[in-house]
């Protein structure tokens, strides 16, 4: 297998390139529409052709490459089932295996930072979106979040993956770049509660500011990256 973390820095967004040997097939997970020429020249590079596109939930920082990704090279561009994006090309269901010639990933319903939010897992490690981060977790104050669902997803499905499993997040702002599932459950300051309660009321507490780009970045992203009419990307925060 062929794996790259690629890093938006503008947004803190981190992307993920998963492919087979030399001449086989690749997707991308989570891709930023500004970094659209670089993903293409790498998989260029690694002799990869690049068939499937996903995001992990439709997020608010930055503007999504799947429509680009699609438009210049004919991939697959996928969502979760609950995703209201309707410009993708196909919908993954809770536990539906994406299999890349022997390559396999497991959707895992993760939603609580948005009601639409997926994991996707592998044998030895799992890409979380914005559910879990490193040392931190995924606000819950808009689109849809909800704190109790996402404690559901942390502690009932994610914290139940091995504990040597690696955690790849969506974003990271302190340049985190891998972690594992028993490193968050001892050292992730957000996971120390007792109940569900107790986290909901943490997060809140966070009075987090509302990302820069979000006004343009959500309605951007459920149409695949298409911006708005008259709009224009600033630059992106979360």
């Amino acid at each position: 297998m062929q794996f790259r973390q690629l890093f938006d820095h503008e947004s803190g967004t981190y992307t993920y390139l998963v492919g087979g040997p030399p001449g086989g097939k690749a997707l991308l997970i989570d891709p930023v529409k500004e970094a659209t020429d670089l993903y293409l020249m790498l998989i260029e590079q690694l002799d990869l052709r690049l068939t499937i596109a996903i995001d992990t939930h439709t997020h608010a920082d930055h503007v999504t490459a799947l429509g680009e990704l699609r438009e210049r090279v004919g991939c697959i561009t996928m969502m979760g089932a609950n995703s209201r994006a309707d410009c993708v090309s196909a919908r993954f269901a809770d536990g539906e295996v994406i299999d890349l010639d022997g390559i396999r990933l497991k959707a895992m319903a993760t939603p609580g930072h948005t009601d639409e939010s997926f994991s996707l897992v592998m044998s030895d490690r799992v890409f979380t979106g914005d559910a879990l981060l490193i040392r931190g977790t995924g606000r819950t104050d808009f689109q849809n979040g909800d704190a109790y669902a996402a404690y559901d997803s942390i502690f009932n499905k994610l914290l139940r993956l091995p504990d040597e499993t690696l955690v790849y997040p969506g974003h990271d702002y302190k340049g985190w770049t891998v972690s594992t599932i028993g490193e968050e459950r001892l050292y992730n300051p957000r996971l120390q509660v007792a109940s569900a309660a107790e986290y909901a009321e943490l997060m809140g507490k966070l009075n987090l500011p509302a990302p820069k780009q979000m006004d343009v970045a959500v309605p951007a992203n459920l149409a695949c990256g298409r911006l708005p009419a008259g709009l224009a990307p600033g630059k992106p925060g979360f």
